[in-house]
């Protein structure tokens, strides 16, 4: 079957829809039909052949090529959120709920409004929701998001000068654990390992399978069958410098950091020590 790939955020999840017949490339808005009601999008998986099994059925068609018209009205949706937002934190300060207001999202036929926050625990915002249903007149939800998607929808830079992974190209959260900090040895320092939202960074990831298989999967340096792997942290191991013990692992380099018996340390390539056993 055929599907194209839509997105409705910069950074967010990727649904698939039956493109029907309507020509369409990459970056193109169009309009479809979802659990919300209908929004607006854009290509982000220009129309393929995929096999029934990887998609789940049945998939919702699009509905048109997004027209000028439409564009203009995806415009002033902006405005009225912006305008949304203000109203809210009104709203908000007059009840004086516990309540920070992070976005406002109208679908794009203004059936319904959305507005995302984030709290320290549950909220009773039905008087809120009265509120805001007598001044808008549509569909209200109040949504409460975690830190994480706090981080996303806002957007910022990073400890190492880039902007947020979850901003710019992450579409979901993977769990990452301390564990993955620990094997790539690490500072366990919550301030160097946690991100803006003060959770544990997403890029902990990235190079977790390196050093928990062993073996290098980044392209161009495919570790061969039979290739020496390297010793464990904690390994005993014999040097041309001398015995000493792994204090860590640099698997891009191929190297590890010994730290003598003497007391020094030394960065030696791995293929130039050797295990020792307990008894040696």
């Amino acid at each position: 079957m055929v599907i194209v790939g839509v997105r409705f955020k910069p950074a967010g999840k990727i649904y698939y829809f039956d493109p029907t017949g309507i020509s369409l490339s990459l970056e193109d808005g169009v309009i479809v039909e979802t659990a919300r009601g209908m929004e607006y999008g854009t290509v982000v998986i220009a129309p393929r052949t995929v096999k029934d099994g990887d998609v789940v059925q049945p998939l919702k068609p699009i509905i048109r090529k997004a027209t000028a018209k439409d564009l203009r009205q995806v415009e002033r949706n902006k405005e009225r959120e912006a305008k949304a937002f203000d109203i809210c934190l009104e709203k908000i300060a007059k009840h004086k709920l516990p309540m920070k207001l992070i976005d406002v999202d109208y679908t794009f036929d203004m059936g319904k409004i959305i507005f995302f926050f984030t709290a320290d625990g549950r909220i009773d915002f039905r008087e809120l929701v009265r509120d805001l249903a007598s001044v808008f007149r549509t569909r209200i939800e109040l949504r409460q998001i975690g830190l994480r998607d706090e981080a996303k929808m806002i957007g910022g830079i990073g400890c190492c000068g880039r902007p947020l992974c979850c901003a710019t190209f992450l579409g979901d959260f993977k769990p990452v654990s301390i564990r993955m900090a620990k094997s790539q040895g690490m500072s366990l320092n919550p301030t160097k390992i946690s991100g803006i939202c003060g959770r544990l960074m997403c890029c902990l990831r990235y190079e977790n399978s390196l050093y928990t298989s062993g073996e290098l999967k980044c392209a161009g340096c495919q570790q061969k069958e039979g290739q020496q792997k390297p010793p464990a942290v904690g390994k005993k191991v014999m040097t041309d410098d001398g015995v000493g013990t792994v204090l860590r692992i640099h698997m891009k380099d191929h190297t590890v950091k010994v730290q003598l018996d003497t007391g020094h340390s030394v960065n030696v390539a791995w293929s130039d020590v050797a295990e020792l056993d307990h008894d040696d």
